[in-house]
């Protein structure tokens, strides 16, 4: 792909009326192109972080002065730490003090805690106001910009407080990731891994060969990785918006890792690093079911370490780790169910013998 806004490519969501594209290039968030058919308003706001602001804001607020006479920008405190109802109503006192009314557009500038509060922040202000999704994250381009699910946290646990509400468009500018720690480049790069054992075994054996060109931020590599995560995920949100089924294939290793986010404390772990451990438990945990041959696991295991992510869990305990589980949102009537792998490219999503669980835990923690 090359640098030029002209090489961009789309991605479609198809959602009805709530359809949209995923805008994926290089040179995207200067381009006012890049934002051409969005609903006309007075206001606009930039919901944003202390990190993300000095680098991005004030190029997209230029590029969106074409279209809107008032650009704010809000700021909330950088981290997972801080995705809450404080951060939350920091959105709504911007909005309401800077007389914002129900036309005004969102856009989430920055990785998946902004892109989750400005979401969530849309849906509820005043019964709901459009958003668009501009992510700077490689894990924000590949997962939590797309797809519409938006939350906040609670102490008890991770996204159970929020909405489905669509963005009108997601913005990823390949030129952004430029300027991302290598650390989350590692957590983004556990979200694109998972698309391979859930979704395209031929796109796993592609991350085998090109993990390292996509370390070193190579943007041919990185244009071929976020388009096709997006595509898989585009296609599985058009299939199951509302997670009542098939969508729950992309909570691959998500059961364990939230119940490590939590138990932890939220920013102890990046959320991507807490995936990457959590696909080795559930992989472990697909093997000792007979599910899957154990080099597969193996194959995972060595994948994931290559891209710097930890695979092996913290030492919480069994009992803790299985009260942090049992409010995962998948779990059924106290009933905890696990996204499995019944094969490369192939899941199950079913209940696990609770001994087998404590096995895995024992096994993959330290």
């Amino acid at each position: 792909m090359s640098a030029t806004p002209a090489s961009r490519v789309a991605v479609p969501i198809e959602l009805g009326d709530r359809s949209y594209d995923i805008l994926i290039g290089t040179g995207l968030l200067d381009d006012p192109k890049s934002f051409d058919g969005l609903p006309a308003a007075a206001c606009a706001a930039i919901v944003t972080n202390p990190t993300i602001a000095p680098l991005y804001a004030a190029r997209l607020q230029t590029a969106l002065g074409a279209r809107y006479a008032r650009v704010l920008v809000i700021e909330l405190p950088d981290g997972e730490a801080h995705k809450d109802w404080t951060s939350l109503n920091t959105v709504f006192d911007a909005l309401l003090a800077a007389g914002c009314d129900r036309k005004t557009i969102l856009f989430a500038l920055g990785g998946g805690v902004v892109g989750d509060i400005a979401g969530f922040a849309a849906a509820c202000y005043m019964r709901g106001v459009p958003f668009v999704q501009v992510p700077t994250t490689l894990l924000a381009q590949v997962d939590s910009s797309v797809g519409g699910k938006t939350a906040i946290n609670h102490p008890l646990g991770k996204n159970m407080i929020g909405a489905f509400y669509q963005p009108l468009r997601v913005v990823a500018d390949l030129a952004t990731l430029d300027t991302l720690p290598v650390r989350e480049v590692s957590a983004g790069l556990a979200e694109i891994i998972k698309y391979g054992p859930i979704a395209d075994s031929e796109f796993l054996d592609w991350l085998g060969t090109n993990l390292d060109a996509l370390r070193a931020r190579d943007k041919t590599a990185l244009a071929h990785a976020v388009r096709r995560s997006c595509e898989i995920k585009a296609w599985v949100v058009g299939q199951d918006e509302r997670e009542s089924g098939l969508r729950a294939i992309l909570n691959f290793g998500h059961t364990f890792a939230h119940a490590i986010e939590s138990g932890l404390g939220y920013g102890e772990w990046l959320h991507g690093e807490a995936v990457g451990c959590g696909m080795v438990m559930a992989a472990d945990l697909s093997a000792r079911m007979g599910l899957i041959d154990p080099s597969l696991v193996d194959r995972l295991v060595r994948l994931i370490e290559r891209a710097g992510l930890p695979i092996v869990g913290p030492k919480l305990g069994v009992p803790r780790y299985l009260e942090l589980m049992r409010l995962d949102k998948k779990t059924e009537s106290g009933e905890i169910r696990f996204v499995l792998l019944d094969g490369p490219g192939h899941e199950v999503m079913r209940a696990a013998p609770q001994a087998l669980v404590a096995q895995v835990i024992d096994a993959r923690t330290a």
